[in-house]
């Protein structure tokens, strides 16, 4: 009978052991869940809105224009906060400016149907370095970006924000166009 019930725990013992290294795994490469802190991202991220991450992603397709990522602040940032969400707006290579309200890449104007609103004020021209994007936020002139601290590091990047879980009545796949 000591013996069944120590096979019983030592069963235990191993499922209990694997589904902790799965879930960190699973954490460490592959989704996350993350919330929402501030109005940046705004009208289309809220203040604690909960997401999940993926982390794979990037690896399979590479970083689009309008893709919602989770990023480490670059150094030139000065930021106490360890994670920030923003959208790409600019690729490698690009030249990026704001001018009369307008989002212009290599001097065309993008299509942004998801900003709150114009950005207030001009930027650039800035032409982005190799392996480096551009975010901001789409609350425009509620956002601390890369208008402020520069181009971002792909190497930065976490994941992209691909599913809101809550609050319950807008759950469902982030549009990033």
């Amino acid at each position: 009978m000591k013996s069944n019930i120590k096979a019983v725990i030592i069963d235990w013992v191993k499922t209990i052991v694997l589904a902790v290294i799965l879930s960190f795994v699973f954490r460490t490469y592959v989704a996350e869940a993350t919330w929402i802190p501030s109005e940046s991202m705004m009208p289309t991220l809220k203040v604690g809105d909960h997401l999940i991450m993926d982390k794979i992603v990037y690896k399979i397709e590479g970083i689009k224009r309008g893709d919602i990522v989770i990023f480490n602040p670059p150094p030139t940032a000065q930021l106490e906060e360890k994670v920030l969400i923003k959208r790409v707006v600019g690729l490698s290579g690009e030249t990026i400016s704001v001018k009369n309200g307008a989002v212009l890449i290599n001097g065309v104007p993008i299509e942004e149907p998801y900003i709150a609103e114009k950005p207030r004020d001009d930027f650039g021209p800035y032409r982005i370095p190799k392996d480096q994007v551009f975010v901001m936020g789409d609350n425009r002139n509620n956002s601390y970006d890369s208008r402020f601290w520069g181009p971002l590091p792909i190497s930065n990047i976490i994941g992209k924000a691909e599913f809101r879980y809550y609050p319950l009545n807008d759950i469902g796949m982030l549009n990033h166009n």
